[in-house]
């Protein structure tokens, strides 16, 4: 079988990593792709979002499944093409995946089936926003209605931040038309968690919890990025927790998606808050998360091609998804300046060192090969996970092969998986 990978990022990394373990699987082609991808399959030039290329390769290439990393063209609508065009593809359609492309449908949903997530009121003008912020008061968070790469949830502390995050994002057009209407909604407390189940439209099948730390800085302070590292299996995610993820949250969303005439088939990602009234939602993604997937992923034991396959032909109740009893930490390496701007092209150093460390495997995720060497070509460069029989000893591992890598202005948190401590203890 010849797979084909759409992305070019850590996690399309780790899915590519994953795939290549399947015995059904001879060939593997990514689009992007990136240095490290380029190391152990084919890496084709072009874009995620190149929707028209990506048929043509995938046609020309004769791909027997493509799995598409990144919500863009999952939002774009790549997975009707494809399957239009009689090709297998694993994500759910354009209709589907607005359950992130538009923060508005996904919170009106919720409302609708009755999933627990925060007060939310929905505004399209910018003076009427700042008038129910200063009634309502902070904390309080500004999110822009469509994809802004991570980026586009504000946590307002102050009016004044509050006001600039409406600014920002509907009057400066910060991410564009994703900022034509944004959602402001009250500021939930409690502790962070992810959930990546895996959905045929019928029968849903969970990954192990984990937690992405989004905020820059240690102690989540800082703006938010893409996410600077992640672990699992999150101990904030009690078998209790779990239940009432699963019948709350996933199945009333993969259910209420179903009566609102919409299929969801690929993975459901549900990044909650564990409140002290339990699991609420914060967001729904139609994909697999990144930094999530490099913990996740190397805890699968299962193939996850034939699950991938089985979830595309509605039979996803007879696969196995089974996952190892031990832990994963992945500390994303960042570029100097990251999530604001940041110089590229720096020389990366030290990772051959990592090549005998048992149980620590690289995801690339913003690099290139230029003049021979392995250069930074992104904000978050690599991730570097490291396995053990748990968290207290996988973090351990984590950064030690860390600090055996360098590049100039490398920034990276030195507090993953410390919350998990405490549930530890």
């Amino acid at each position: 079988m010849k797979a084909l990978v759409v992305g070019g990022g850590g996690r399309e990394h780790v899915l590519v990593w994953k795939v290549l373990s399947s015995p059904h699987v001879d060939q593997v082609l990514a689009a992007p792709g990136n240095a490290g991808i380029g190391e152990v399959a084919e890496c084709a030039e072009v874009e995620a979002e190149d929707v028209d290329g990506l048929l043509r390769l995938a046609e020309d290439e004769k791909v027997d499944l493509t799995i598409v990393g990144p919500e863009a063209p999952l939002a774009l609508g790549i997975v009707d093409r494809f399957r239009e065009a009689g090709l297998k593809i694993f994500g759910p359609t354009k209709e589907a995946a607005k359950i992130e492309s538009s923060k508005v449908f996904a919170k009106e949903l919720m409302a609708k089936y009755g999933i627990p997530t925060a007060r939310f009121e929905v505004f399209d003008d910018p003076n009427r926003a700042r008038d129910y912020i200063r009634k309502a008061g902070t904390p309080i968070v500004v999110k822009a209605d469509g994809l802004a790469a991570g980026k586009g949830s504000i946590v307002c502390r102050t009016l004044d931040e509050a006001y600039g995050a409406v600014e920002r994002i509907m009057e400066e057009k910060e991410f564009g038309d994703a900022g034509n209407l944004i959602v402001v909604e009250e500021m939930l407390v409690g502790e962070e968690a992810s959930i990546l189940a895996i959905t045929d439209g019928e029968a849903i099948k969970p990954l192990l919890p984990s937690q992405d730390h989004k905020p820059v800085y240690d102690g989540d302070r800082g703006p938010n990025t893409g996410g600077m590292g992640a672990y699992a299996p999150a101990p904030v995610v009690t078998e209790e927790v779990a239940r009432t993820v699963m019948e709350g949250i996933l199945r009333p969303a993969v259910e209420g998606m179903a009566k609102e005439g919409t299929e969801y088939r690929g993975v459901l990602y549900a990044g909650l808050m564990i409140t002290q009234e339990g699991p609420k939602v914060l967001e729904f993604n139609c994909r697999f998360g990144d930094p999530e997937s490099q913990a996740v992923l190397p805890l699968f034991e299962g193939d996850l091609v034939e699950v991938l396959e089985a979830t595309i032909e509605g039979r996803l109740e007879e696969a196995e998804v089974r996952n190892s009893q031990g832990a994963a930490v992945c500390v994303v390496l960042a570029s100097g300046g990251y999530p604001g701007k940041y110089e590229k092209g720096k020389v990366i150093e030290g990772l051959d060192e990592l090549q005998d460390m048992e149980d620590v495997l690289v995801f690339h995720a913003g690099t290139a090969k230029r003049d021979g060497k392995l250069v930074t070509n992104g904000g978050r460069v690599l991730g570097v996970t490291a396995l053990g029989p748990d968290i207290p000893r996988a973090i351990e591992r984590a950064y030690e092969a860390v600090a055996k890598v360098h590049f100039e202005g490398m920034h990276y948190r030195r507090d993953i998986g410390r919350k998990a401590l405490r549930h530890l203890e």
